[in-house]
């Protein structure tokens, strides 16, 4: 029986995995998507696909669906159509929330982030309520691990590329970038042979609300049914939680 029982946990971490990778892969064919209705198909001159594109091979989705998806997107291939909504609010203890939506029915997805900001204790607020908390900003992180020059000649390195700012922690290294220039930040630390746990443009709190306790625990569990949401590409919040306390 114990073997059994060990069989049915794997099966069902499994399980949990694959779905994972099926909602992320259908989240990055959405930006693919939308990215190339905006700019146009070529990751050459179109610098929101090529990240898209970063995105879809650092998760090792198949080339086959990345072009699969332009094509749709270029109107070759029959699809549906998809439009791009921000939605704003508080979570609990009055942190911010930011959630960026890729729909086809956006009655359906305001549906559905209302839903989850009411169940999990925030409150979903009007347009610009929380935004101007944040700034929109490329992130590029490097692992200790896979850092192919010392800390002082990857930072030289990512400012004469034109970074704003350069921070280190124990795991790793975060290269801050204008949105402007992000791809030109990437491009020259690529070629020195760097590769990214995370390559972005994201929205960065200017400042931070630290939450313990309860308030620390309700928070996780708001970002987490926010992020669990098929329609939902990304959240962003101003919270700073301690590891260990959600």
């Amino acid at each position: 029986m114990a073997g059994h029982s060990k069989w049915k946990n794997i099966q069902h971490r499994k399980g949990k995995q694959d779905q994972l990778r099926g909602r992320l892969f259908t989240k990055i064919s959405r930006e693919i998507f939308v990215a190339t209705r905006l700019g146009g198909g070529n990751p050459d001159t179109n610098g929101r696909l090529k990240a898209a594109i970063q995105k879809a091979r650092a998760a090792n989705m198949p080339q086959e669906n990345i072009e699969r998806t332009i094509k749709k997107a270029l109107g070759e291939l029959e699809g549906v159509q998809y439009e791009e909504i921000t939605y704003e609010g508080y979570g609990p203890g009055g942190a911010a929330v930011m959630v960026e939506v890729l729909t086809d029915n956006r009655n359906r997805s305001a549906a559905e982030v209302r839903h989850v900001f009411s169940k999990r204790g925030g409150n979903l607020g009007e347009t610009g309520c929380v935004s101007w908390m944040f700034e929109r900003k490329g992130l590029l992180v490097v692992d200790k691990d896979f850092a192919a020059h010392d800390e002082d000649a990857l930072m030289m390195l990512a400012l004469e590329a034109g970074a704003e700012d350069f921070r280190t922690d124990e795991k790793g290294y975060e290269i801050i970038t204008s949105p402007d220039d992000f791809q030109t930040v990437y491009d020259a630390l690529e070629k020195e042979g760097f590769r990214f746990s995370t390559a972005e443009v994201t929205y960065l709190p200017q400042n931070t609300v630290h939450l313990t306790g309860e308030e620390a625990h309700k928070m996780m569990l708001l970002l987490e049914a926010l992020e669990e949401l098929d329609d939902v590409q990304n959240v962003y919040s101003n919270v700073e939680i301690d590891e260990g306390e959600a």
